[in-house]
Protein backbone atom coordinates (compact mmCIF):
# COMPACT_ATOMS: atom_id res chain seq x y z
CA UNK A 1 0.00 0.00 0.00
CA UNK A 2 1.35 3.62 -0.68
CA UNK A 3 2.11 5.58 2.16
CA UNK A 4 1.90 9.37 2.06
CA UNK A 5 5.56 10.93 1.69
CA UNK A 6 4.82 14.92 1.44
CA UNK A 7 8.13 15.95 3.76
CA UNK A 8 9.83 18.64 2.67
CA UNK A 9 13.41 16.93 1.15
CA UNK A 10 11.18 13.66 0.39
CA UNK A 11 11.85 12.31 -3.22
CA UNK A 12 8.60 13.33 -4.56
CA UNK A 13 8.54 16.42 -3.12
CA UNK A 14 11.56 16.68 -5.54
CA UNK A 15 9.98 15.97 -8.23
CA UNK A 16 7.23 18.83 -7.35
CA UNK A 17 4.96 16.57 -5.75
CA UNK A 18 2.39 18.47 -3.29
CA UNK A 19 -0.88 18.16 -1.11
CA UNK A 20 -2.98 19.11 -4.06
CA UNK A 21 -1.42 16.44 -6.10
CA UNK A 22 -1.65 14.13 -2.85
CA UNK A 23 -5.28 14.64 -2.30
CA UNK A 24 -5.89 14.09 -6.30
CA UNK A 25 -4.15 10.92 -5.68
CA UNK A 26 -6.07 9.57 -3.06
CA UNK A 27 -8.19 7.13 -4.65
CA UNK A 28 -5.66 5.67 -6.48
CA UNK A 29 -4.09 5.06 -3.49
CA UNK A 30 -6.85 2.67 -2.13
CA UNK A 31 -5.99 0.87 -5.64
CA UNK A 32 -2.33 0.51 -4.73
CA UNK A 33 -1.05 2.59 -7.24
CA UNK A 34 1.82 4.97 -6.91
CA UNK A 35 2.47 8.30 -7.83
CA UNK A 36 5.15 8.95 -10.58
CA UNK A 37 6.01 11.72 -12.72
CA UNK A 38 6.43 11.83 -16.72
CA UNK A 39 9.93 12.68 -17.61
CA UNK A 40 10.08 11.84 -21.17
CA UNK A 41 7.58 10.30 -23.85
CA UNK A 42 8.30 8.73 -27.24
CA UNK A 43 5.78 6.70 -29.11
CA UNK A 44 3.59 5.24 -26.76
CA UNK A 45 6.62 4.82 -23.76
CA UNK A 46 7.55 6.88 -20.89
CA UNK A 47 9.86 7.17 -18.56
CA UNK A 48 8.89 8.00 -14.92
CA UNK A 49 10.70 8.86 -11.80
CA UNK A 50 8.90 8.28 -8.45
CA UNK A 51 10.20 7.63 -4.91
CA UNK A 52 11.26 3.81 -6.35
CA UNK A 53 13.32 5.38 -8.87
CA UNK A 54 13.25 4.98 -12.63
CA UNK A 55 10.61 2.71 -14.65
CA UNK A 56 9.65 2.33 -18.39
CA UNK A 57 5.49 2.83 -18.77
CA UNK A 58 3.22 2.58 -21.00
CA UNK A 59 -0.27 3.50 -20.62
CA UNK A 60 -2.85 0.90 -19.34
CA UNK A 61 -5.71 -0.42 -22.56
CA UNK A 62 -8.32 1.91 -20.98
CA UNK A 63 -6.33 4.89 -20.80
CA UNK A 64 -5.05 4.29 -24.21
CA UNK A 65 -8.71 3.68 -25.85
CA UNK A 66 -10.95 5.57 -23.97
CA UNK A 67 -9.58 8.56 -23.18
CA UNK A 68 -9.27 11.66 -25.74
CA UNK A 69 -5.25 12.63 -26.71
CA UNK A 70 -5.03 15.17 -24.62
CA UNK A 71 -5.59 13.81 -21.65
CA UNK A 72 -2.93 11.48 -21.92
CA UNK A 73 0.34 11.49 -20.36
CA UNK A 74 2.18 14.32 -21.54
CA UNK A 75 5.93 15.75 -19.98
CA UNK A 76 5.44 16.89 -16.87
CA UNK A 77 2.29 14.87 -15.75
CA UNK A 78 1.72 13.23 -12.53
CA UNK A 79 0.27 9.87 -12.83
CA UNK A 80 -0.81 6.70 -10.91
CA UNK A 81 1.04 3.59 -12.18
CA UNK A 82 1.97 -0.10 -11.05
CA UNK A 83 5.45 0.02 -11.01
CA UNK A 84 6.88 -3.20 -10.89
CA UNK A 85 10.33 -4.60 -9.20
CA UNK A 86 12.03 -5.04 -12.80
CA UNK A 87 11.85 -1.66 -13.94
CA UNK A 88 9.16 -1.64 -16.14
CA UNK A 89 5.42 0.05 -14.94
CA UNK A 90 2.16 0.36 -16.25
CA UNK A 91 0.32 4.09 -16.55
CA UNK A 92 -3.50 3.88 -15.22
CA UNK A 93 -4.36 7.49 -14.84
CA UNK A 94 -3.51 11.21 -14.77
CA UNK A 95 -3.85 13.43 -11.88
CA UNK A 96 -5.49 16.82 -12.68
CA UNK A 97 -3.09 19.33 -13.94
CA UNK A 98 -1.82 22.49 -12.16
CA UNK A 99 -0.92 23.84 -15.33
CA UNK A 100 -0.65 22.89 -18.87
CA UNK A 101 0.97 24.51 -21.93
CA UNK A 102 -1.02 23.73 -24.72
CA UNK A 103 -1.58 24.54 -28.39
CA UNK A 104 -3.34 23.44 -31.34
CA UNK A 105 -1.69 20.62 -32.78
CA UNK A 106 1.04 21.59 -35.48
CA UNK A 107 0.22 18.27 -37.75
CA UNK A 108 -2.59 16.64 -39.68
CA UNK A 109 -4.65 18.07 -41.93
CA UNK A 110 -4.82 21.97 -41.46
CA UNK A 111 -8.31 22.37 -40.58
CA UNK A 112 -8.08 19.77 -37.74
CA UNK A 113 -8.78 20.85 -34.02
CA UNK A 114 -6.44 19.28 -31.63
CA UNK A 115 -4.72 20.16 -28.33
CA UNK A 116 -1.43 19.24 -27.81
CA UNK A 117 -0.31 19.42 -24.25
CA UNK A 118 3.22 20.40 -25.01
CA UNK A 119 4.13 20.45 -20.94
CA UNK A 120 2.42 20.08 -17.83
CA UNK A 121 2.45 21.03 -14.04
CA UNK A 122 4.79 23.69 -14.40
CA UNK A 123 5.41 26.90 -12.15
CA UNK A 124 7.28 29.19 -14.49
CA UNK A 125 8.12 29.26 -18.03
CA UNK A 126 10.94 30.74 -19.39
CA UNK A 127 10.17 31.95 -23.34
CA UNK A 128 13.33 32.07 -24.79
CA UNK A 129 14.72 34.71 -27.54
CA UNK A 130 17.97 35.19 -28.83
CA UNK A 131 19.56 38.76 -29.02
CA UNK A 132 20.27 39.48 -32.23
CA UNK A 133 18.34 38.71 -35.77
CA UNK A 134 16.24 35.74 -33.97
CA UNK A 135 14.77 38.51 -31.72
CA UNK A 136 11.35 39.21 -33.15
CA UNK A 137 8.86 40.98 -29.90
CA UNK A 138 5.78 39.92 -32.34
CA UNK A 139 6.31 36.10 -31.91
CA UNK A 140 7.07 36.92 -27.87
CA UNK A 141 3.40 38.49 -27.69
CA UNK A 142 2.53 35.17 -28.99
CA UNK A 143 4.50 33.13 -26.58
CA UNK A 144 3.00 35.22 -23.96
CA UNK A 145 -0.22 34.49 -25.05
CA UNK A 146 -0.05 30.99 -24.53
CA UNK A 147 2.66 31.24 -21.62
CA UNK A 148 -0.29 33.17 -19.74
CA UNK A 149 -3.22 31.35 -20.59
CA UNK A 150 -1.84 28.29 -18.97
CA UNK A 151 -1.31 28.98 -15.32
CA UNK A 152 2.21 29.28 -14.99
CA UNK A 153 4.39 32.30 -14.57
CA UNK A 154 5.99 33.62 -18.17
CA UNK A 155 9.95 34.92 -17.97
CA UNK A 156 11.43 36.05 -20.84
CA UNK A 157 15.22 35.29 -21.31
CA UNK A 158 17.06 36.77 -23.91
CA UNK A 159 20.20 34.42 -24.61
CA UNK A 160 23.37 34.25 -26.31
CA UNK A 161 24.50 38.11 -24.29
CA UNK A 162 28.01 37.63 -25.48
CA UNK A 163 27.69 37.98 -28.62
CA UNK A 164 25.94 41.56 -28.04
CA UNK A 165 27.56 43.15 -25.78
CA UNK A 166 25.12 46.57 -25.65
CA UNK A 167 21.51 44.99 -25.22
CA UNK A 168 20.13 47.48 -23.45
CA UNK A 169 17.90 48.60 -26.45
CA UNK A 170 16.70 45.41 -27.11
CA UNK A 171 15.18 44.59 -23.35
CA UNK A 172 13.33 48.30 -23.43
CA UNK A 173 11.87 46.54 -27.06
CA UNK A 174 10.83 43.34 -25.16
CA UNK A 175 9.59 45.29 -21.80
CA UNK A 176 7.50 47.72 -24.08
CA UNK A 177 5.02 44.55 -24.88
CA UNK A 178 5.73 42.59 -21.58
CA UNK A 179 3.82 44.46 -18.63
CA UNK A 180 4.74 43.15 -15.22
CA UNK A 181 7.15 40.10 -17.16
CA UNK A 182 10.71 39.99 -15.79
CA UNK A 183 13.10 40.33 -18.78
CA UNK A 184 16.71 38.83 -18.27
CA UNK A 185 19.88 38.91 -20.66
CA UNK A 186 21.88 36.04 -20.01
CA UNK A 187 24.79 33.90 -21.79
CA UNK A 188 25.35 30.34 -20.95
CA UNK A 189 28.77 31.06 -21.99
CA UNK A 190 30.08 33.92 -19.75
CA UNK A 191 27.29 32.78 -16.96
CA UNK A 192 26.05 36.53 -17.40
CA UNK A 193 22.30 36.82 -15.56
CA UNK A 194 22.12 33.52 -14.65
CA UNK A 195 22.47 34.01 -11.21
CA UNK A 196 19.32 36.06 -11.75
CA UNK A 197 17.36 32.92 -12.60
CA UNK A 198 18.12 31.04 -9.05
CA UNK A 199 14.41 33.06 -7.16
CA UNK A 200 12.81 30.25 -9.90
CA UNK A 201 14.85 27.68 -9.38
CA UNK A 202 13.81 26.65 -6.00
CA UNK A 203 13.33 22.64 -4.52
CA UNK A 204 10.52 20.82 -6.33
CA UNK A 205 10.25 23.96 -8.78
CA UNK A 206 9.25 23.30 -12.18
CA UNK A 207 10.27 25.35 -15.42
CA UNK A 208 9.86 25.15 -18.97
CA UNK A 209 11.76 26.36 -21.40
CA UNK A 210 10.25 27.10 -24.87
CA UNK A 211 11.06 28.69 -27.75
CA UNK A 212 12.05 28.83 -31.25
CA UNK A 213 14.74 26.54 -32.52
CA UNK A 214 18.78 27.39 -32.03
CA UNK A 215 18.22 30.44 -29.54
CA UNK A 216 20.45 28.36 -27.23
CA UNK A 217 17.64 26.35 -24.80
CA UNK A 218 19.96 23.36 -24.89
CA UNK A 219 23.41 25.09 -24.04
CA UNK A 220 21.48 26.64 -20.93
CA UNK A 221 20.05 23.84 -19.76
CA UNK A 222 23.62 21.99 -19.74
CA UNK A 223 24.93 25.25 -17.69
CA UNK A 224 22.24 24.76 -15.37
CA UNK A 225 22.65 21.23 -14.31
CA UNK A 226 26.65 21.86 -14.43
CA UNK A 227 26.80 19.05 -16.51
CA UNK A 228 26.10 18.04 -20.46
CA UNK A 229 22.80 16.79 -20.58
CA UNK A 230 21.91 17.68 -23.84
CA UNK A 231 23.25 18.22 -27.01
CA UNK A 232 24.22 21.24 -28.42
CA UNK A 233 25.28 22.42 -32.26
CA UNK A 234 28.01 25.85 -32.99
CA UNK A 235 26.46 29.03 -33.78
CA UNK A 236 26.22 29.50 -37.77
CA UNK A 237 27.69 32.47 -39.40
CA UNK A 238 24.12 34.55 -39.58
CA UNK A 239 24.63 33.94 -35.72
CA UNK A 240 21.45 31.83 -35.58
CA UNK A 241 21.31 28.78 -33.64
CA UNK A 242 21.20 25.29 -34.92
CA UNK A 243 18.14 23.10 -34.04
CA UNK A 244 19.45 20.26 -31.58
CA UNK A 245 16.90 19.07 -29.47
CA UNK A 246 14.26 16.63 -30.74
CA UNK A 247 12.03 15.42 -27.48
CA UNK A 248 11.04 16.89 -24.39
CA UNK A 249 12.83 15.94 -21.38
CA UNK A 250 12.08 16.79 -17.63
CA UNK A 251 16.08 17.30 -15.97
CA UNK A 252 16.68 18.02 -12.61
CA UNK A 253 18.66 20.36 -11.42
CA UNK A 254 21.82 20.21 -9.05
CA UNK A 255 19.56 22.73 -6.68
CA UNK A 256 16.65 20.99 -6.72
CA UNK A 257 14.49 22.11 -9.21
CA UNK A 258 12.96 20.51 -12.60
CA UNK A 259 13.88 22.25 -16.01
CA UNK A 260 12.25 20.85 -19.00
CA UNK A 261 13.36 21.41 -22.64
CA UNK A 262 11.32 21.25 -25.50
CA UNK A 263 12.18 20.94 -29.45
CA UNK A 264 12.30 24.42 -30.72
CA UNK A 265 9.01 25.64 -32.06
CA UNK A 266 8.54 26.65 -36.06
CA UNK A 267 5.28 27.78 -35.36
CA UNK A 268 3.13 28.04 -32.02
CA UNK A 269 -0.74 27.76 -33.03
CA UNK A 270 -2.99 29.18 -30.18
CA UNK A 271 -5.30 27.10 -28.34
CA UNK A 272 -8.42 28.66 -26.82
CA UNK A 273 -6.33 31.24 -25.02
CA UNK A 274 -8.51 34.41 -25.06
CA UNK A 275 -7.62 35.38 -21.57
CA UNK A 276 -4.42 34.88 -21.51
CA UNK A 277 -4.48 37.30 -24.94
CA UNK A 278 -6.52 39.43 -22.58
CA UNK A 279 -3.22 39.28 -20.18
CA UNK A 280 -0.18 39.66 -22.63
CA UNK A 281 -2.17 42.89 -24.24
CA UNK A 282 -3.08 44.62 -20.94
CA UNK A 283 -2.68 47.67 -22.51
CA UNK A 284 -5.33 46.91 -25.57
CA UNK A 285 -7.53 45.44 -23.27
CA UNK A 286 -7.99 48.37 -20.69
CA UNK A 287 -8.17 50.54 -23.92
CA UNK A 288 -11.07 48.44 -25.33
CA UNK A 289 -12.73 48.81 -22.28
CA UNK A 290 -12.84 52.38 -22.45
CA UNK A 291 -14.57 53.10 -25.79
CA UNK A 292 -17.89 54.99 -25.59
CA UNK A 293 -20.14 51.69 -27.06
CA UNK A 294 -19.13 47.94 -25.41
CA UNK A 295 -19.49 46.79 -29.14
CA UNK A 296 -17.00 49.13 -30.74
CA UNK A 297 -15.72 47.82 -33.74
CA UNK A 298 -12.28 50.01 -33.19
CA UNK A 299 -12.45 51.32 -36.90
CA UNK A 300 -14.46 54.43 -37.24
CA UNK A 301 -17.44 54.97 -34.43
CA UNK A 302 -17.04 57.94 -32.23
CA UNK A 303 -15.06 57.68 -28.18
CA UNK A 304 -12.74 54.77 -29.56
CA UNK A 305 -9.61 54.43 -27.10
CA UNK A 306 -8.08 52.54 -29.41
CA UNK A 307 -8.34 54.74 -32.38
CA UNK A 308 -7.32 57.79 -29.96
CA UNK A 309 -4.08 56.04 -28.91
CA UNK A 310 -3.48 55.23 -32.37
CA UNK A 311 -3.27 58.13 -33.56
CA UNK A 312 -1.32 60.25 -30.87
CA UNK A 313 1.11 57.13 -30.90
CA UNK A 314 0.82 55.94 -27.86
CA UNK A 315 -0.08 52.65 -29.05
CA UNK A 316 2.21 51.61 -31.84
CA UNK A 317 0.07 50.15 -34.70
CA UNK A 318 1.94 47.17 -35.27
CA UNK A 319 1.60 46.28 -31.28
CA UNK A 320 -2.55 46.52 -32.46
CA UNK A 321 -2.10 44.78 -35.74
CA UNK A 322 -0.55 41.85 -33.43
CA UNK A 323 -3.34 41.85 -31.33
CA UNK A 324 -6.15 42.00 -34.22
CA UNK A 325 -3.85 38.96 -35.69
CA UNK A 326 -4.20 36.83 -32.47
CA UNK A 327 -7.78 37.73 -31.92
CA UNK A 328 -8.48 36.26 -35.24
CA UNK A 329 -7.22 33.49 -34.92
CA UNK A 330 -8.63 32.44 -31.79
CA UNK A 331 -12.18 33.21 -33.21
CA UNK A 332 -11.42 31.36 -36.42
CA UNK A 333 -10.22 28.22 -33.96
CA UNK A 334 -13.61 28.53 -32.38
CA UNK A 335 -15.79 28.73 -35.27
CA UNK A 336 -13.99 25.13 -36.16
CA UNK A 337 -14.38 23.65 -32.87
CA UNK A 338 -17.88 24.87 -33.00
CA UNK A 339 -17.93 22.89 -36.53
CA UNK A 340 -16.06 20.02 -35.33
CA UNK A 341 -18.84 19.68 -32.09
CA UNK A 342 -21.96 20.05 -34.71
CA UNK A 343 -20.45 17.49 -36.84
CA UNK A 344 -20.08 14.70 -34.06
CA UNK A 345 -23.64 15.53 -32.38
CA UNK A 346 -25.02 14.77 -36.67
CA UNK A 347 -23.11 11.71 -36.32
CA UNK A 348 -24.33 10.95 -33.15
CA UNK A 349 -28.32 11.05 -33.62
CA UNK A 350 -27.55 9.01 -37.06
CA UNK A 351 -26.42 6.15 -34.85
CA UNK A 352 -29.44 6.46 -32.37
CA UNK A 353 -31.86 6.77 -35.41
CA UNK A 354 -30.27 3.48 -36.60
CA UNK A 355 -29.92 2.00 -33.80
CA UNK A 356 -34.21 2.71 -33.05
CA UNK A 357 -34.93 0.83 -36.21
CA UNK A 358 -33.35 -2.29 -35.79
CA UNK A 359 -34.83 -1.90 -32.71
CA UNK A 360 -38.12 -1.55 -33.78
CA UNK A 361 -37.58 -4.57 -36.54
Amino acid sequence: MYRSTTAPLSELARLGWSDEFETSFAPHAEAGLRPARVVTQSRGLYRLLSELGEHAAERAGRLRHESAPVDHPAVGDWVAADLRPDGTGTIHAVLARRSKFSRKEASGPSDRTREQVVAANVDTVFLVSALGRDLNVRRLERYLTTAWESGATPVILLTKADLHPDSSAAIAEVEAIAFGVPVHATSAVTGEGLAELGPYLGLGRTIALLGSSGVGKSTLVNRLAGRRVLATREVRDDERGRHTTSHRELVPLPGGALLLDTPGMRELQLWDAADGLDQAFADVAQLTAECRFADCSHQTEPGCAVQAALADGSLPGERWQSYEKLQRELRALAVRQDARLRAEARRERRRFARSMRKEAW
